[in-house]
């Protein structure tokens, strides 16, 4: 069974984005926390995108190592970006590109399969798809940099959930700019 992996930027009042969608409290990163959300990347060998996220990610990405001031782990970034294999989850994107594939379907039936099959791990990212995937109880760890700005308002990380998620605490680590990073897989 493949494992599949959660990670998020967040507030401390649980906010992965500000009203607006925005998420400018949490960047830009530290070059120590980018290349740290690079080598999580690095560990997957396949992301799950929502549509949201996925528009934000293929607006860039796909080139961003061609910008005149990319520096060595943004170039990283953008190469293993292009290659490692995504699917997508929307009912409105009509093409994707860029090394994926898309789901119009059932995005719970589509993860379940995928994570019965066989390969590495697999990230999940979007407030809207990742909360579909804890209802379901698809995620097995939870990967979280805490930014030290409350928010008040916006999307959050957790909506509704059918009942609590027990998770071990696997692994922090503290970033300059005072931001917290924490790795917790969950309890079966």
């Amino acid at each position: 069974m493949r494992k599949l992996i959660c990670g998020m930027n967040l507030s401390p009042d649980g906010y992965i984005a500000a009203p607006g969608d925005d998420i400018g409290w949490s960047g830009p990163p530290s070059p120590e926390l980018f290349q740290w959300w690079l080598e999580c990347e690095q560990a997957s060998d396949l992301t799950l995108y929502g549509r949201k996220l996925w528009e934000a990610m293929s607006s860039y990405w796909p080139t961003g190592d061609q910008q005149p001031d990319a520096t060595p782990a943004e170039i990283e970034f953008a190469r293993n970006w292009r290659n490692t294999p995504k699917v997508v989850f929307s009912s409105t994107v009509r093409e994707t590109g860029w090394n994926s594939r898309l789901v119009t379907g059932d995005a719970v039936a589509e993860i379940t399969r995928l994570k019965a099959g066989d390969g590495g791990p697999m990230n999940i990212g979007g407030a809207t798809l990742a909360g579909a995937a804890m209802r379901a109880g698809l995620i097995d760890e939870y990967v979280i940099a805490t930014h030290p700005v409350l928010v008040g308002g916006g999307t959050p990380f957790v909506t509704s959930l059918h009942s609590w998620v027990n998770l071990n605490l696997v692994q922090t680590r503290a970033f300059p700019g005072d931001v917290l990073a924490a790795r917790y897989e969950t309890r079966r």
